[in-house]
């Protein structure tokens, strides 16, 4: 259970790509004379990005490299920023922490969710660590909440249930939802 106090100072969440967003697959191959990659993402987490948007808290994905792939998700996502190592060395702390500064958020009105090595100077940095069920057990030692979901099997929106529940705000945001989609009435009406 994340304590209330917590959950509202949570402005920020950033999130690793690969075995967090995804299932950590990188499936690589070619298109005539192009290099393509695919990876598998959960379509709950674009309802989970919603919500967490709905609640006022800004989406940052980030990744140790450039993928076409993830582009294209959080694009769909309406993610409010994807981070890549430029060098490709597969760092996060510099671009993250230039992020912070650029939006003038603080460390601990962040929350970060990572499964990997390279997510630990990200972890031991923010206010919320958060590590997927299928982490390594050094993230998951340095991780404050361990989700019941594994990286790409929806983890967003187990994030955003637990963010909001802590803020006692999840059913109006869930109302809200289903509001904008045009489902409200007709959930009511199945109620009666």
């Amino acid at each position: 259970m994340l304590d209330r106090t917590l959950a509202q100072r949570i402005r920020l969440v950033g999130l690793d790509v690969d075995g967090v967003l995804s299932d950590g697959g990188i499936y690589v191959g070619r298109v005539g004379d192009h290099a393509v990659e695919f990876k598998r993402f959960h379509a709950q987490d674009g309802s989970g990005a919603w919500l967490l948007r709905r609640a006022g808290v800004t989406l940052v994905l980030a990744s140790g490299r450039h993928s076409e792939a993830t582009t294209i998700r959080a694009r769909e996502m309406k993610i409010d920023e994807v981070l890549e190592d430029e060098t490709g060395g597969g760092r996060k702390l510099a671009t993250f922490e230039a992020m912070l500064a650029r939006r003038g958020v603080a460390w601990d009105a962040c929350a970060f969710v990572g499964d990997d090595l390279a997510d630990l100077p990200l972890l031991t940095r923010v206010t919320l660590p958060i590590a997927v069920a299928n982490a390594v057990p050094e993230v998951k030692a340095a991780a404050a909440v361990v989700t019941r979901r594994a990286g790409g099997e929806g983890v967003v929106r187990e994030l955003a249930e637990l963010i909001l529940t802590a803020r006692g705000t999840w059913e109006e945001t869930v109302h809200q939802y289903l509001e904008e989609r045009g489902d409200v009435a007709r959930r009511e009406a199945r109620s009666r």
